[in-house]
């Protein structure tokens, strides 16, 4: 094997499909990086057994040919060379890589050790921008289960209907969910899957903020997002997810209006005073026209007073500080709906009335005590 390309280029191939790698694995080939060269190009791939990512770019290919090379050292090696023209040839498992004055002698290891990724038959499909698909996942992974004594909330819920695309994430304690048009489907009109928070957020990375199209495929036992010349394959998590739409409460009693950015600085300045080793709820009381909010822990005690739009009607409920805030900033809008019922009812953040019902996060209260 033997290739010549841009430096940029190779590094940022080598990074896309090294996110993947495993850092350690008992199949060594996993830690490595599948280099393929042939007349299209460059082909990198990475693998997990979970999660791969193939990536390819543009190479002057003078002799074809393949070899795993250890994607931390292949990665450091490409990183440190000079920007210029990188030539990479191979005799055998020998790897010599140049670029200007500078050169590097690894080993490789055998093109068949590496792992075969699973392939994915032309299924259903979706396809929407990768900014509308990049801002769904950073404002719903953060309520992605870490719990793997119910591995199908480890991933996040994908339902596609009629003209939407709607993500769902829960973990016992909040739920979040976004919704977008996408622009175009194919197969079933209707259809719905789970895949894992880890590779959703390999794909959020992958995603620009741009306008150009990303491409998600449902398998049989798998999914891929085609991202231009990148494409991203993972397994589905299978089970019962939970019906969120049972959970949501309605027709709560208590609804106002709040400013994000104000609500955001008010909790922040309530939880200086809260650790992972001093735990305290956040205690809100919803008043006609404030919202005041206070904690308090073994070193101190703090208050703040945030405006809101509407009466509280005394409403005294407590909440867990960072469940509570990441809610708060995930939600696109700068000013959201607050809707709650009782002490031991959750709170629901929506989107103004009018307006583009986009967005939804539920977050379930603490139990407050005598003192807190």
């Amino acid at each position: 094997m033997k290739f010549s390309c841009e430096k940029a280029i190779l590094q940022s191939a080598v990074l896309i499909a090294g996110r993947v790698v495993a850092t350690k694995s008992t199949i060594s080939a996993l830690e490595g990086i599948l280099v393929e060269a042939s007349e299209d190009g460059l082909c990198l791939s990475g693998y997990n057994l979970e999660t791969g990512i193939i990536t390819r770019v543009e190479a002057q290919v003078t002799q074809p040919g393949s070899l795993i090379l250890s994607a931390r050292l292949f990665g450091e090696i490409i990183r440190k060379l000079p920007d210029d023209v990188i030539t990479v040839s191979t005799e055998g498992n020998s790897v010599h890589i140049t670029c200007g004055p500078t050169s590097f002698d690894i080993m490789g290891s055998p093109a068949d050790e590496f792992p075969e990724l699973p392939a994915v038959d032309d299924g259903s499909s979706v396809t929407l921008t990768q900014s509308a698909l990049r801002s769904m996942l950073s404002q719903v992974l953060f309520a992605v289960s870490t719990n793997e004594s119910r591995p199908i909330h480890t991933g996040a819920l994908f339902e596609v209907e009629d003209t939407t695309l709607t993500l769902v994430a829960v973990d016992g304690y909040r739920l979040a969910l976004r919704r977008e048009p996408f622009i175009r489907k194919f197969g079933m009109n209707t259809f719905s899957f789970v895949v894992p928070g880890n590779a959703l957020t390999e794909v959020e990375r992958i995603c620009a903020d741009s306008d150009e199209e990303i491409i998600v495929t449902l398998g049989d036992r798998h999914v891929t997002f085609q991202v231009g010349q990148t494409l991203l394959v993972s397994r589905r998590l299978e089970g019962e997810f939970l019906n969120y739409r049972q959970t949501i409460p309605q027709n709560n009693p208590i609804s106002l209006h709040v400013d994000t950015s104000m609500l955001q600085l008010s909790i922040d300045r309530a939880s200086l005073i809260i650790n992972d080793k001093l735990k305290s709820p956040l205690r809100c009381k919803f008043e006609d026209g404030s919202l005041a909010i206070s904690s308090r822990t073994a070193i101190g005690s703090a208050f703040d007073r945030c405006p809101i739009a509407g009466n509280g009607q005394g409403l005294e409920i407590g909440f867990n500080n960072r469940y509570l805030m990441e809610a708060v900033k995930a939600a696109p809008a700068q000013e959201v709906r607050m809707e709650l019922g009782t002490p031991t009812s959750p709170c629901l953040l929506l989107p103004k009335e009018g307006e583009t019902d986009n967005f939804l996060y539920m977050i379930l209260p603490v139990r407050l005590k005598a003192g807190e």
